[in-house]
Order: C-alpha cells, then sequence, then structure tokens
C-alpha cells in the first residue's frame, strides 16, 4: 500500500461474479487471492454476501458461520497481504440457534488484519420472505474512521436495500460520514433504480457513493453489476459494467468539505 499526504485514497471496487457450482470454501479462496493482488491499495469494497449466495436463502442456515469463522478469517489474512483496508462485503452471520438466528453483516479489516467494525444490515429485503423471515434486522447507525496513516476520512456503512431509505444516510451524515460503502446484491431487473439511488445519496447528502455489486447468476436471480463511485456532486467517476470487474479510481476525500462549502445546502436542513 502506497499512501499520498493529505485526503486521496486508492480505491479499489471488486465486483465479484459468481454461479451456483463454486464451492463456497473455493469463492472465500478465490476472492481472497483477487483482494491480496491489490497491493497498491488503500481501500478495497466487496459485494453483499458474496461467500454465501445473495439470493440462496434455502442454503444461509447450514453456510452461516460466526465472526470467528472462515469466512473472516479468509478475509482477514488478505487485508494483511494487500496492506489495505478491506470492506469485506457482508457475509451470513450466526447470531442465535432460533429462527431468525441469523444475520447479514458487513465487516471491515484493516492493513493488519484487525476487525476495525462491522454493520447489520438494518432494512431487510423480501417482504414477507426472505431476509425478514431469516434475518434479524440491525439496530445501529454505524460510521467509522479510517485507521492512521490513511486520509482522515470517516465511513458510513449500508448494505444495498438500505439504498432506499434516506432517512438512514442522513442519520450517517449527521454521524460525521463522508464516504458511503453500499456493497450490495442488486438485481438486474432493477438495474435502474440501484444507478440512481446512488447519485441521489450522493447529491442530497454531499458524500462519496461506493456501490459494489454482484455480477454472474446465481439462485436463479441474474444481477445486475453496475458497481460505481460517486462524487460529492453527483459526478460518477468510474462504472463497471454487468460482468466481473475491478474499479480503480483515486478520491480526494477533502472534495465533500468543498462540495459543502461551495454549496452549503445541508447547512439549510429544517427537519
Amino acid at each position: 500500500m502506497s499512501h499520498e499526504a493529505g485526503g486521496r485514497i486508492h480505491l479499489r471496487v471488486l465486483q465479484i461474479a459468481y454461479g451456483d457450482d463454486e464451492p463456497v470454501a473455493a469463492r472465500i479462496d478465490r476472492v481472497a487471492r483477487l483482494v491480496a493482488d491489490q497491493q497498491d491499495a488503500d481501500l478495497i469494497v466487496l459485494p453483499e454476501l458474496w461467500a454465501h449466495g445473495g439470493f440462496a436463502t434455502d442454503r444461509w442456515e447450514e453456510r452461516a458461520e460466526t465472526v470467528a469463522g472462515p469466512f473472516s478469517r479468509a478475509m482477514a489474512d488478505a487485508a494483511r497481504a494487500s496492506s489495505a483496508v478491506v470492506h469485506a462485503g457482508s457475509y451470513v452471520e450466526r447470531v442465535s440457534t432460533g429462527t431468525p438466528g441469523l444475520a447479514n453483516t458487513s465487516v471491515v479489516f484493516g492493513p493488519d488484519g484487525r476487525l476495525l467494525g462491522s454493520y447489520r444490515k438494518i432494512h431487510r429485503f423480501g417482504f414477507s420472505g426472505g431476509e425478514p423471515l431469516l434475518m434479524v434486522p440491525g439496530d445501529e447507525i454505524v460510521t467509522l474512521d479510517l485507521p492512521e496513516g490513511l486520509a482522515s476520512a470517516k465511513l458510513g456503512l449500508a448494505t444495498c436495500y438500505d439504498l432506499r431509505f434516506p432517512e438512514m444516510f442522513r442519520l450517517l451524515v449527521d454521524g460525521g460520514a463522508e464516504l458511503f460503502v453500499v456493497p450490495a446484491a442488486w438485481p438486474a431487473a432493477r438495474v435502474n433504480h440501484w444507478t440512481r439511488l446512488g447519485v441521489a445519496r450522493a447529491i442530497e447528502n454531499q458524500c462519496f457513493v461506493v456501490q459494489c455489486n454482484t455480477a454472474g447468476t446465481h439462485s436463479g436471480i441474474t444481477m445486475a453489476g453496475r458497481s460505481q463511485v460517486v462524487s460529492p456532486t453527483g459526478r460518477t467517476l468510474a462504472a463497471a459494467d454487468e460482468s466481473a470487474r475491478t474499479l480503480s479510481v483515486d478520491i480526494d476525500i477533502a472534495d465533500v468539505a468543498r462540495a459543502r462549502t461551495e454549496f452549503p445546502v445541508l447547512a439549510d436542513r429544517r427537519l
């Protein structure tokens, strides 16, 4: 990892493609090697539930792990190998033996492999089935400071369906967030919502938005891909197509303060 002075962050967004035939352990190993290869990155971001299957609801129970399980161990090792902060996307966390006894949990590791923070998805997708039936909701708004040696930046953590709830992102801004990280398993059927909501969250909060989606088809669902990085003024800085891709982009966190100074809309909030 090669750091620059000031607020610049070397960002890698890993849009992972997978199908139903690849064993979970093999997928984790494959992606961990990809993370380790990002030697010039400061911050690496992975998608939602890429290891255990975004829509593999019938397999979640058997694949669930604790925070000390093989998923987290592999991602901690990959963070050390890359010397970068790794937002490992999310995994199916076992939180109890009851029903629902699972959670959709994001984890972030430091360059030394230490767990910096975690976030349990607040807004569960599926209406009466899927996540609402099998998973407990998170109840914490989570912001996270990048470790010493990187840009002085505060991440705001959200996951997939959370993107549809602007009040959550306002609370993240109130917590000091300057860069929203949004891993997802977002289907192709609603791809326009994915891209447009990301731009909206950036514009209305004058924050960077990093959206990392999955690609490929699994559990009969074709994924949207279209990961993107959006500036605090709503400009798309990098965007993927629907295939497996790695986005590489440098951002300057000072752009957040510049945007909020030049057009101080947040100061006019009344509610």
